[in-house]
């Protein structure tokens, strides 16, 4: 009878602390998605206002009685992701496991005109007939790095060349095939030209792993340059066009947002994928938290899973500083932490 007893309390117990740990969770789950986030920029669109390796708070519930208003840093679910049709699996792919986070500025909401011009070789914006004053926009060069070591890049791309001409493809699938790879190995990063590689404000640069033109200077992309429309990319919607470049046109529908990042000259935003819907809008930035450099240790050229694991990792604060006790701490930007994001 005692025994018996005692199972049925162990049952109760082991009961109670299932629902205790599953409320717990439902807490956790609706104040992560209807609450507050927390992001970590994985890419320089949003130079300089948002650097890579920056923590930020995002507010996810005044966004859901409000207005998402011009010149907002917003958060957004992948606009290009496959979505299902399926309403259930719809919300399960928004607010559970699916597409990922991205990170832009509000250039446009519901009833404006946006349109973007080449005016004396620059990139200008007007929203409805009105010009932009845009102090936000990245007003520095970016300069073009490798993310491993070029000797070892070099190898695979040598190898795999040599691999497909055994193959008897064409010449023109051979240069198609060594641009795609040479674009997996390249990034972008803002750069000071009146500052030293080590001592630059945003990112500390290898000399190593600047790629340089004929002359031995650095390849910089410059923030007036205008993009060239890509046919990839090429829309038209009545009078509304885009074609990832800086020359659109667009009359914003109902809970339509134009989208644009601050690093124009390093963005995929709506000049590439066009209008926004407001559905997948579900956060306001407002607040940096950390802002730490990344390592020095570019992503590695090994295409094991545990290497690809480790590159994946090390994105992680605590393996971060596990893998870097000492360059963790002066890898820190002290003056762009605890910072309001405008």
């Amino acid at each position: 009878m005692f025994n018996k007893q005692k199972k049925t309390e162990k049952k109760e117990s082991f009961l109670r602390s299932t629902l205790e740990l599953g409320g717990l969770l439902l807490l956790v789950f609706l104040i992560r998605t209807f609450g507050f986030g927390l992001y970590q920029v994985p890419t320089g669109s949003m130079e300089t206002t948002m650097l890579v390796g920056e923590r930020f708070f995002a507010d996810k519930f005044t966004p859901l009685f409000t207005t998402i208003k011009r010149k907002d840093i917003i958060s957004f679910n992948e606009p290009l992701y496959p979505y299902s049709k399926n309403k259930l699996q719809r919300l399960w792919q928004q607010y559970v496991w699916g597409p990922s986070n991205w990170t832009k500025r509000v250039i446009g909401i519901p009833g404006d005109t946006i349109k973007g011009v080449i005016e004396d070789g620059k990139p200008i914006v007007y929203r409805n007939g009105k010009k932009l004053d845009e102090p936000y926009v990245n007003k520095y060069p970016l300069i073009q790095l490798w993310k491993a070591n070029p000797l070892e890049i070099q190898a695979i791309l040598r190898q795999q060349t040599m691999n497909l001409a055994f193959t008897g493809v064409p010449q023109e699938t051979l240069e198609k095939v060594a641009s795609q790879s040479l674009n997996k190995y390249e990034e972008i990063r803002s750069y000071d030209p009146n500052k030293s590689y080590k001592n630059q404000p945003f990112y500390k640069i290898a000399e190593s792993h600047i790629i340089k033109g004929t002359d031995g200077e650095p390849l910089l992309i410059y923030p007036d340059m205008a993009m060239a429309p890509k046919q990839a990319y090429m829309k038209r919607e009545g009078e509304n066009y885009w074609s990832g470049s800086d020359e659109f046109q667009v009359k914003l529908g109902k809970n339509e947002y134009w989208l644009m990042g601050d690093n124009r000259r390093g963005s995929f935003d709506s000049r590439f994928f066009g209008p926004v819907n407001r559905d997948l809008i579900h956060g306001k930035i407002v607040f940096c938290i950390l802002s730490i450099m990344p390592s020095n240790d570019y992503i590695s050229t090994n295409q094991s899973s545990l290497s690809q694991w480790w590159d994946w990792a090390k994105s992680f604060l605590l393996i971060d500083i596990i893998a870097h006790p000492i360059s963790f701490w002066s890898r820190i930007r002290w003056r762009r932490c605890l910072r309001l994001v405008r």
